[in-house]
């Protein structure tokens, strides 16, 4: 499967969405669907993305992704969707 769910949640500020969707542009993932909200100023943002050209290791990607997360402030949570899929239906 290609598809990955991104879950981002923190101290809301200005440019988070930038940064993490250009951070996926630049691996080639494509957003297939966003929400995000402020609730009581923390930031809630959960994608689905198709990760089907991408050209790096998942792993490196999550890795520096993680990392991307953590420059802004943002704990962000990358997981495949098949396996996401079947966690909610145990």
């Amino acid at each position: 499967m290609s598809e990955i769910i991104i879950t981002v949640t923190g101290v809301d500020k200005v440019g988070i969405v930038a940064s993490i969707s250009n951070y996926l542009k630049d691996n080639n993932v494509n957003i297939e669907d966003i929400k995000q909200s402020i609730m009581q100023d923390n930031f809630v943002m959960i994608m689905l993305c198709s990760i089907e050209k991408l050209q790096i290791p998942f792993k490196e990607f999550k890795e520096h992704l993680i990392e991307l997360g953590k420059s802004l402030g943002m704990e962000i949570w990358i997981q495949k969707k098949d396996i996401f899929d079947k966690m909610h239906t145990i």
